[in-house]
């Protein structure tokens, strides 16, 4: 497997290791005299995986002055609570959508509760709240400093409707969550995450287009890691979200099929274009990444509402 980008100095990234397999999720971290700031910590469940990972890096959660979310999904932000009660004075970077689902996620839990079942634990351990005192609200155009570094806030939806995108310009840097979609290893294949219950194909094209006028050296992205050809990454994955939307539409247009078939129909298409592209291990860990069957969900709920446009 060829090598990912390297970041530049004070910038590094953990993997997180979830479900003890690699590639999956990546914690980004920048650090510096002042101190350190994480990039969507991920969830609970591989807490230990971080904190060790920045002490064999000579670090502990008590050198982390900032958490800056790109959004409040469980699989990015379900630790902050977690680390807050080690570190009650870390200040946490949330866009106001997400703010108050991070000091009471109840609706939150109980929206990813009926996605993920009896798997809700195991997957994501305990989603603890954040204090209301230390969260800081975004709408997107602020700067904001970080382990010494002055970050650009974008307001950045489609995949969903409280992620904001940071780039760091000293670096060249963006770290965009999951606006720029998965991507592992050294596969140019990039599957654009849609699951329920919010997204936006029109605000996500906006989306795209915010980050290429940034013009970013590097895409760093949670699933996974940093990756150097900008325009073709997001190139990638508009096309691939273009064709799974019109992919979805006629499964929608079948009267024939009942739901359940609809889904069993996209998540057999998709499998099979991620084996024209790739090996099948390699396929197999996208799906991890990236579940086919949450992401029809979430393109059924959009096209639903959005009159099948």
């Amino acid at each position: 497997m060829a090598p990912m980008p390297t970041l530049s100095a004070g910038l590094d990234y953990v993997d997180l290791m979830f479900l003890g397999r690699p590639q999956i999720i990546a914690a980004a971290l920048l650090h510096s005299v002042d101190g350190v700031a994480i990039v969507d910590p991920g969830p609970a469940s591989t807490l230990p995986v971080l904190v060790s990972e920045l002490e064999r890096r000579g670090m502990s959660v008590a050198d982390v002055r900032t958490i800056l979310l790109t959004h409040i999904h469980l699989d990015h932000a379900g630790a902050t609570g977690s680390l807050l009660a080690r570190n009650p004075a870390i200040d946490v970077y949330v866009h106001e959508r997400g703010a108050p689902h991070m000091v009471d996620p109840s609706t939150l839990l109980a929206s990813a509760q009926r996605l993920y079942g009896d798997a809700m634990d195991t997957l994501w351990g305990e989603f603890r709240a954040v204090p209301a005192t230390q969260v800081r609200v975004m709408k997107g155009g602020e700067r904001v400093r970080a382990a010494g570094r002055q970050l650009d806030v974008a307001y950045t939806p489609g995949h969903a409707s409280h992620h904001v995108s940071y780039l760091d310009r000293s670096s060249g840097v963006a770290f965009a969550g999951d606006t720029a979609g998965i991507r592992r290893g050294p596969h140019p294949y990039v599957m654009p995450p849609t699951p329920p219950p919010d997204i936006d194909l029109s605000a996500w094209r906006a989306s795209v287009d915010q980050l290429l006028d940034w013009r970013p050296a590097t895409l760093f992205v949670t699933h996974f890691g940093p990756y150097d050809d900008v325009a073709g990454q997001l190139r990638e994955l508009m096309e691939r979200l273009e064709d799974w939307a019109r992919t979805a539409r006629a499964l929608l247009a079948r009267p024939d099929l009942t739901d359940d078939q609809r889904c069993d129909e996209f998540v057999r298409l998709g499998q099979l274009d991620l084996r024209r592209h790739m090996p099948e291990a390699a396929a197999e860990a996208y799906g991890r990444a990236g579940r086919l069957d949450y992401s029809w969900y979430g393109l059924k709920r959009y096209l639903d509402t959005a009159g099948r446009r």
